[in-house]
């Protein structure tokens, strides 16, 4: 393996660091490229460009004061918060979501979702199984599956980027790759690593000065099989055009966004909230980017609502944000001719409980949560599913947590029941039998 040492750089921890590539185990924000390239060899192709963006609210957002209120519930369960109108008539949200509420007809909201369990973990909405399972049995992200069965668009642009951070409550964090391995892990950007991996401390002359070490692959033909090696080096000839391409750089430099359409986004922070995820609008935007640019899966974590303590408060605080980049999403999607090939699903592990603790908190609560998606040239404008009087269970129309990403592997051409293989040729499916396609989504 060779290293390559960048200058000295200083990052937003303070923290000196330098940034680096690997060659052999040539690596930029956790990329192997590698891994990555022999995986393209590998995997089946398709043409197809749909893409997934997946949004998760690391912790679990409360349901009751956003998608789903009950006005009509007793004090004590029904909140601070009142419905408002939608552009779609019927359809009503929480107060603090104006700008959702006005692209409502672009949008279909689970409020049905069973099967959860209380983990307070981004393994079932990310992998399908519960966390203990997904370890055991090495069930891979998403993003990996889609890396896997589909493959590069254009054999530069990476299946899979993985926009998580890395965040204090470690269960929270993404995924990996499980049986599927290091060939199919996304491309990690970590918030404050997300310079490294834009490769803003290596320039190109760089890259040109470096490129001339693959000259040295000459040496070890005297001791390689001359096939062997030209592999080899065809290999290195590939990561270099991946890495010195600017396409994946373009797209996650939203500083090249036109200034409106960033500023409708929102900014947000970097900067974690609790011992979860950071809400940074900069991220919805680059994840856009990103699947305009042919990446077939962006994932992103994005705030924290585990509010077991000052829920109302919480959420006047922070809702405004979201509100503000979820809309802009939807809108921006569709404005560019995107809501036909890109699915944008946000959700988080569970919903809320309905009687309001003692510090004016919702505890977890899995019985019945929430999912918004739009997109995927997925029908819109509707709501699926019902809770019952107090929004604790589902009423009408309950919708298994693992339908959901069934219908996501539908919407991206993956039959979701396909085998996949494990160490030691032994074949699992991706999604248990039992996970159904949702009828009123296709």
């Amino acid at each position: 393996m060779l290293t390559l040492l960048g200058p000295k750089a200083r990052y937003c921890d303070g923290l000196p660091r330098r940034s680096f590539l690997q060659i052999g185990g040539l690596a930029v924000g956790g990329l192997s490229l590698p891994h990555i390239l022999a995986a393209e060899d590998n995997s089946p192709r398709s043409n197809s460009r749909h893409s997934i963006i997946m949004v998760y609210l690391s912790g679990g957002l409360s349901h009751q004061d956003t998608f789903d209120l009950k006005p009509d519930a007793p004090d004590g369960i029904r909140g601070e918060f009142t419905p408002i109108a939608s552009n779609v008539p019927g359809i009503q949200v929480g107060n603090l979501l104006p700008k959702t509420a006005q692209v409502m007809d672009k949008i279909s909201v689970i409020r049905s979702i069973v099967g959860l369990r209380d983990e307070h973990s981004s393994f079932q909405n990310v992998t399908g199984y519960r966390k203990r399972q997904s370890e055991l049995e090495g069930r891979p992200n998403f993003g990996s599956v889609v890396s896997q069965q589909q493959g590069s668009t254009d054999g530069v642009t990476p299946a899979f980027v993985d926009l998580f951070p890395t965040m204090q409550h470690r269960p929270y964090n993404s995924p990996g790759p499980g049986v599927l391995g290091a060939a199919h892990a996304g491309i990690k950007a970590d918030g404050e690593d997300l310079a490294s991996m834009k490769l803003r401390y290596v320039d190109a002359g760089r890259f040109g000065n470096r490129q001339q070490l693959l000259k040295g692959l000459d040496a070890y033909q005297r001791d390689v099989d001359n096939e062997q090696i030209g592999g080899v080096a065809s290999n290195y000839e590939r990561a270099f055009s991946v890495l010195t391409s600017s396409k994946l750089v373009d797209a996650l430099d939203v500083e090249k966004e036109d200034p409106q359409i960033r500023n409708r986004y929102g900014k947000g922070s970097p900067k974690h909230l609790g011992d979860g995820a950071p809400m940074w609008n900069d991220q919805l935007l680059a994840a856009r980017r990103l699947v305009e640019a042919g990446v077939r899966c962006v994932t992103v974590a994005y705030g924290f609502w585990d509010t077991h303590g000052n829920n109302f408060g919480h959420l006047k605080h922070h809702l405004p944000l979201f509100d503000t980049g979820f809309s802009a999403l939807v809108e921006d999607i569709h404005a560019r001719g995107l809501d036909k090939e890109v699915t944008v699903i946000v959700w988080g592990e569970f919903g809320r409980t309905p009687k309001i603790n003692k510090n004016a908190g919702r505890d977890h609560w899995a019985r019945v949560s929430h999912a918004l998606l739009a997109g995927g040239n997925m029908p819109a404008g509707q709501i699926i599913g019902s809770t019952d009087k107090i929004a604790g269970e589902a009423q009408s129309r309950p919708v298994h947590y693992q339908d959901v990403l069934a219908t996501l592997y539908h919407n991206m051409g993956i039959d979701p029941h396909r085998f996949i293989r494990r160490s030691g040729g032994a074949t699992v499916p991706i999604l248990p039998g039992s996970a159904r396609i949702i009828p009123e989504l296709t």
